[in-house]
């Protein structure tokens, strides 16, 4: 008798799960539309032309993959702090080179169960399934607040405020600092300011998540709620991811940052981030930091890579107006909500029903909350998208 016999079969991932269902699919003119991953106007993941120079100067160079220290590579981590702090004093800022974004997550959520372990986790409704999960399996209590009002297909902002003001004092509220995932509609900059004041006069711990930094507007203005709540002095973390903006999934490659009350605190911390690197990975891997490091510390590439970038967020706009534009012509008006969102993906307002018509009938895959990712479409599956939805929507 097998020690694992009666071990649970766990259901799928929504997402990735969805990707498996996809690639099972025989139909030919099958259209992925629910993992969020970046594709160009040929349908592929781009290989970025920055990342293709550092590539071929790492191989030229023939340095052994040794390993890195605990909290990652020098480099990264300092070019981590200036992209996403700017100017604000990094020494009290404690850096983690983590397993892309997620990783990141993970260590956060292990850190705060170490230091606050009654603390309640709120995530916005709805937010990334992994949120929930990565804080739930570290053991901490996961509650909602308002964010995505349905009917009027905006920020529930005063709802949002207003729980944000009656949450426990010490509570962890996980922000999307850009781009929100998964309804693209994002909080304006006077909304940011009454989070902040509201976070702050609560006592609340803000967590920023932020995997599209420059996929929204820019660089600057898509960071610019980070630097919000270090300006007013707030004990901070913000998570990281660079897999979409340097289109490097594979490499696994982000950070967590905790903003601290001063130096010395930052080095405390730091020290329990490392214990928890080393016991749950050791340490991070070599080639996706070298990468971002490079890019971002030589002035060239780092102009290179701010243009790439602007190329990748027009694009998305572009496909947001031809959807929006060509769902019209089709006779599916009121869509213009579509192009009021921001970043990779849409929250369409079809229902679960539509979206599982959307995938049997279709062939075009999407969650069943409604998402979609724009960033997968382009001129040669636009057409086919849009008359699917016409159909469904009809």
């Amino acid at each position: 008798m097998s020690v694992f016999a009666e071990t649970p079969r766990a259901p799928r991932d929504p997402i990735l799960g969805l990707t498996e269902q996809f690639v099972a699919d025989p139909r030919t003119e099958k259209v992925n539309l629910g993992v969020g991953v970046y594709q160009d106007a040929n349908g592929k993941v781009p290989i970025l032309d920055c990342v293709r120079t550092v590539d071929a100067q790492l191989a030229a160079g023939g340095k052994p993959y040794g390993y890195l220290p605990i909290d990652g590579l020098p480099a990264y981590d300092a070019a981590v702090k200036e992209l996403v702090f700017g100017a604000a004093d990094h020494d009290r800022i404690a850096v983690v080179q983590s397993l892309g974004g997620t990783g990141a997550l993970k260590v956060a959520a292990d850190f705060l169960k170490q230091t606050t372990p009654d603390a309640t986790v709120l995530i916005s409704a709805p937010s990334w399934e992994n949120h929930r999960a990565i804080f739930a399996r570290a053991g901490l209590t996961v509650a909602e607040y308002p964010y995505y009002d349905a009917e009027h297909r905006r920020v529930d902002v005063d709802s949002m405020i207003n729980t944000l003001r009656a949450a426990a004092p010490g509570s962890v509220v996980v922000l999307h600092a850009c781009c929100h995932n998964p309804t693209g509609y994002d909080l304006t900059a006077d909304d940011w300011q009454r989070v902040v004041d509201a976070v702050a006069e609560r006592g609340l711990v803000p967590l920023l998540d932020m995997a599209y930094q420059g996929f929204a507007q820019s660089l600057t203005e898509d960071g610019a709620a980070v630097r919000r709540f270090v300006d007013a002095g707030l004990v901070t973390l913000v998570t990281t991811s660079f897999s979409k903006t340097f289109s490097l999934y594979g490499e696994r490659i982000g950070a967590l940052g905790v903003v601290c009350a001063d130096a010395d605190e930052a080095g405390r911390v730091l020290s329990q981030l490392k214990i928890i690197v080393r016991t749950t990975y050791s340490n991070p891997p070599t080639h996706g930091a070298a990468i971002v490091a490079s890019v971002l510390t030589d002035p060239a590439l780092r102009t290179q890579w701010e243009s790439e970038l602007a190329g990748m967020r027009d694009r998305i706009k572009q496909m947001r107006s031809a959807l929006v534009d060509g769902l019209a012509a089709a006779g599916v008006t009121g869509q213009d909500h579509i192009t009021r969102q921001n970043g990779m993906f849409s929250y369409s307002g079809l229902s679960k029903d539509q979206m599982i018509t959307l995938r049997d009938d279709h062939a075009v895959y999407g969650l069943d909350s409604g998402r979609l990712c724009v960033a997968a479409i382009n001129p040669g599956n636009l057409d086919r998208v849009i008359s699917a939805i016409a159909a469904v929507a009809g």
